[in-house]
C-alpha cells in the first residue's frame, strides 16, 4: 500500500513569506495561458444559463402549472435553472481543474522541487486554492449579472441562507477535489477520475431535470450527494421557505471528512 509522504520539514522565513505573493502572481499568469481552466472556472456557467434559456422553448415563460405554493409557482423556467447553474460553477474547476494540477506537479516532481527552497510546498497547494477559488467566484458573479440583466432573475427570498448554502458549497467541493489532489498520481488520470465523478454529481445537482421536472427519486438521493445538496440548498434559499437543515448539515460533514482526510493523506512526490 502506498503511504503518504510528508513534507520536509522546513524553517518558515521571511523571504518564503514574501515570496509568497510572487508565487501567487506567477501561478496565475501560467494558470491562465491554459484557456480550458479559465473558460470553464469563468464563462461556462454563464454559457449553460444563456444556451438554456435561449435555446428551449418556454423557459422565459412563467410557471404555471406548478401547485400555487410551490416557491417555484410565477417564476421563470430559467430562474428555477439558476441555483443549479450556480451549484455547477462551484464544482467545476474543484472537481476538473484542481486534481489535474497537482497530479501534474506531482507527476512532474514540482513539489518535491519546492520543498529545497525557502518557500514551503504548501504555498503552491494554497496559491492554487486561492486562485480556483476566486475564479469561481467570479464565474459565479458573472452568472448572476447576466441571468439578472438578461433574465430578470429575483433576488433571493432568503439571502443569509443562499449565502451560507454558498459558502458552504465552496467549502464542500474543494474539499473533494482536494482529496483526488491529494493522491492521484498523474494529470491524465486525475482528468479522467474527475470526469467520471463530475457527471454523475451534476445529473444528482439536476442540470438535465432541474427544479420542478426533478423526479422524486433524483432529488431524494441528489440531497446526500456533494453538489446536489449545494444545489437543493441554493434553490431553498432562493425561492423557498424555512432552512434546508439537512442540505446544509450533509454539506458539513463531506468537509469536515474530506478536508482533513485529503491533508493528512496528501502525497507530495
Amino acid at each position: 500500500m502506498t503511504t503518504a509522504t510528508a513534507a520536509p520539514p522546513l524553517v518558515r522565513t521571511a523571504s518564503g513569506r514574501r515570496g509568497f505573493g510572487r508565487l501567487l502572481r506567477t501561478e496565475t499568469v501560467v494558470w491562465l495561458r491554459d484557456a480550458s481552466s479559465w473558460f470553464f472556472g469563468t464563462l461556462f456557467p454563464t454559457v449553460i444559463l444563456v444556451g438554456v434559456g435561449m435555446a428551449i422553448p418556454g423557459m422565459r415563460d412563467p410557471i404555471t402549472d406548478a401547485p400555487p405554493d410551490s416557491p417555484y409557482y410565477g417564476i421563470t423556467a430559467v430562474a428555477a435553472f439558476l441555483p443549479t447553474v450556480l451549484a455547477t460553477a462551484i464544482g467545476t474547476l474543484a472537481v476538473l481543474s484542481l486534481p489535474v494540477t497537482f497530479a501534474g506537479f506531482r507527476e512532474k516532481g514540482v513539489l518535491r522541487r519546492l520543498s529545497t527552497t525557502p518557500m514551503r510546498p504548501q504555498a503552491m497547494v494554497t496559491a492554487h486554492l486561492t486562485i480556483n477559488v476566486v475564479t469561481t467566484i467570479i464565474g459565479v458573479a458573472l452568472a448572476l449579472v447576466v441571468g439578472t440583466v438578461v433574465f430578470d432573475v429575483v433576488a433571493p427570498a432568503q439571502l443569509g441562507v443562499t449565502l451560507l448554502a454558498f459558502v458552504l458549497g465552496l467549502l464542500t467541493m474543494f474539499s473533494l477535489g482536494m482529496l483526488l489532489a491529494a493522491v492521484l498520481p498523474r494529470a491524465s488520470v486525475a482528468n479522467a477520475v474527475g470526469s467520471l465523478i463530475y457527471f454523475p454529481l451534476l445529473f444528482l445537482a439536476g442540470l438535465w431535470t432541474p427544479g420542478p421536472i426533478m423526479p422524486d427519486l433524483v432529488r431524494e438521493i441528489g440531497q446526500y450527494s456533494p453538489l446536489g445538496a449545494v444545489a437543493q440548498a441554493l434553490t431553498t434559499g432562493w425561492f423557498g421557505e424555512g432552512f434546508p437543515l439537512l442540505q446544509m448539515v450533509v454539506m458539513v460533514v463531506y468537509t469536515a471528512v474530506l478536508l482533513p482526510l485529503s491533508i493528512k493523506i496528501f502525497r507530495w512526490t
